[in-house]
């Protein structure tokens, strides 16, 4: 009964955090209301995983979080420098 309750609460959670995502005023707003999303889903895996008795899905959750933390690092750094890779003036140098 109490997993159950924590499970809904989990729920609501993320259900909160993809509404703070739609509705955010700025890029950086919406970026981290995913990103909030991200935790809370592996916080679910997680619990999902004790309560089937599954521990593989602690494995899972582990790897889901390295993903969103790395997606949100690149997506930050899509919108700060507009590029993902080197800048321009250096590519421009590399070619003389």
């Amino acid at each position: 009964m109490m997993f159950e309750i924590v499970t809904y609460m989990i729920l609501f959670a993320m259900l909160l955090a993809l509404i703070s995502a739609i509705i955010g005023q700025s890029v950086y707003d919406k970026i981290l209301a995913v990103n909030i999303f991200g935790t809370i889903t592996v916080l679910f895996i997680a619990l999902f995983g004790f309560l089937t008795e599954r521990p593989e899905f602690l494995d899972i959750a582990l790897v889901y979080a390295l993903i969103n933390f790395i997606t949100t690092i690149a997506i930050l750094k899509f919108f700060e420098y507009g590029d993902m890779g080197r800048s321009s003036h250096i590519n421009d140098q590399a070619d003389i």
